[in-house]
């Protein structure tokens, strides 16, 4: 996989017009390829690694759900195994689309590992209307709650860029104790943190991490989250955006 996340481009390029056409064929092409979450993002600071510097401007931000039956078997091996099989499958499927826009002609790069790269995948997928940050410290998706993972092309293709969403994560967060009192280190916070002159949700990675590290991955804070059981999302972000509306803007 790391000897195709990058490679020669075509010296032929195929000239865009059109951000947004091309944006909803990229799109089309990811789905094709097995990539049923899709969406597009500028690459700024907050994305990257301190010192890195990718030298491209876009990023196409993939997810992919896991097998619910399999997470439910957190924090054991056989749901860790379950979380690098789709890590494998969706950046395989990041890996096929970089190829196809390095023969359009246009630099593209595959990110499947999202523990060793140039860059961070939330604020990426944040920024392409996947997720908003949750209370565990990780994302919650439009479709699939935290139970999918990541992967991402960078490239200069000039596409169209999608934005941040609003499905009412905040509103549930800001009384919901569901990952705070079911993770073991107690690494969550109940109330946002000041995170480089941001209030924010956050870790106590120093908490998190060995834990993380004897479980060979946890994810008990993912998949015990209300969000992330099959079905729930929509229902969930309608019933909290109502509910919002009727009494006004929850302050957290």
């Amino acid at each position: 996989q790391l000897r195709r996340s990058d490679g020669p481009v075509s010296a032929v390029r195929r000239d865009v017009a059109d951000p947004g056409a091309m944006a909803a064929e990229v799109k089309a092409l990811a789905r094709s390829l097995g990539a049923p979450l899709v969406g597009v993002a500028e690459v700024t600071e907050e994305a990257l690694y301190e010192g890195r510097n990718p030298g491209l401007r876009h990023a196409i931000v993939l997810g992919l759900p896991m097998d619910w039956q399999e997470m439910q078997h957190v924090p054991q091996p056989r749901a860790a195994a379950e979380v690098m099989r789709t890590y494998r499958r969706i950046a395989k499927v990041a890996i096929r689309l970089a190829e196809r826009i390095r023969a359009m002609g246009w630099p593209a790069r595959a990110y499947g590992n999202p523990n060793s790269s140039d860059i961070l995948m939330i604020p990426l997928a944040v920024r392409a209307g996947l997720v908003e940050l949750g209370k565990h410290g990780s994302m919650i998706g439009t479709e699939y709650g935290s139970n999918f993972r990541l992967a991402a092309i960078l490239t200069d293709l000039p596409l169209a860029l999608d934005r941040p969403v609003d499905i009412g994560v905040d509103d549930l967060c800001a009384v919901c104790r569901r990952c705070v009192d079911d993770c073991p280190p107690r690494a969550i916070f109940d109330e946002k943190q000041l995170v480089r002159g941001e209030r924010k949700w956050y870790v106590d990675f120093d908490k998190c991490i060995p834990y993380f590290v004897k479980t060979c991955g946890c994810a008990i804070c993912l998949e015990v989250c209300p969000w992330s059981e099959p079905g729930r999302v929509s229902w969930l972000s309608a019933f909290l955006l109502k509910r919002r509306a009727a009494s006004g803007p929850r302050q957290v």
